[in-house]
């Protein structure tokens, strides 16, 4: 049985007073829900201030991205794997459709990035998702089965079932626009048998696929009431406790 994940990817929002706050309102929130795993993604500033407050809560920390370096070097401005392990994030969002239309990002970093955070001992949160042209021009799945196939070629089946998909229709993704359930759930169950295909049925059962791009406390429950559909990655409403505290309690 996979036990659901809702992460708020806060971006690049809150200092760390911020931050905190935020962090111990939706604690408070929370602090009764058992149906599935919570977690949030402050600014890497934030993480260790943020991962303190929480320290005997039922919320968890990632962090929004971490280096594709599994060591310590000369690599000015990049944050690795074990650095925000250390902080107390037990998460890493890899490959968010922002890293790469903004800074670069290719299959092949997100798979270095992939390994460097399994090796900390992190569970990334790897982002696979399409735009909007490639969707009107069919090749949606196209896009999707690439991205899987370049990040984790080269993963063990065991290695594939630490970590956590995320699909992101580019889209969807702040515009207040969302993929129907049905749409959502088409494309979730592509993912998995990407999986079976490269891993085996039984680890691609036990995968968990989140979806991201707009949802909101009035989407939340028809989005995960899809078979295939095992949580979110939430965007602007988990910035504010109350209605991420709402997106989690969808049931």
């Amino acid at each position: 049985m996979r036990k659901p994940v809702i992460a708020g990817n806060w971006k690049m929002y809150k200092t760390i007073a911020e931050a905190v706050a935020t962090a111990g309102a939706l604690a408070r929130q929370v602090a009764d829900v058992s149906h599935c795993e919570v977690v949030i993604a402050p600014p890497f500033t934030a993480i260790a201030a943020v991962a303190e407050r929480l320290r005997d809560a039922n919320v968890r920390v990632s962090s929004q991205d971490v280096a594709a370096e599994a060591k310590q070097g000369a690599f000015t401005g990049e944050v690795s794997a074990e650095m925000v392990l250390e902080a107390g994030a037990r998460y890493c969002i890899v490959g968010h459709s922002e890293r790469r239309q903004f800074y670069g990002e290719t299959d092949e970093s997100v798979a270095r990035k992939i390994v460097a955070g399994l090796a900390a001992g992190l569970t990334p949160i790897v982002c696979v998702g399409e735009t909007l042209a490639e969707r009107d021009a069919g090749e949606a799945e196209t896009v999707v089965g690439r991205q899987l196939r370049g990040a984790f070629s080269g993963l063990t089946a065991s290695e594939v079932a630490r970590t956590i998909t995320a699909y992101e229709p580019v889209w969807a993704i702040g515009t207040g626009r969302t993929a129907t359930p049905e749409t959502a759930q088409q494309m979730h169950r592509f993912i998995r048998g990407v999986f079976a295909e490269a891993a085996g049925a039984e680890t691609a059962d036990g995968v968990r696929i989140l979806y991201g791009g707009s949802v909101k406390p009035e989407n939340a429950a028809e989005l995960m009431a899809q078979p295939d559909i095992d949580g979110g990655l939430v965007g602007g409403a988990s910035l504010e406790a109350d209605s991420f505290a709402k997106i989690v309690r969808y049931q």
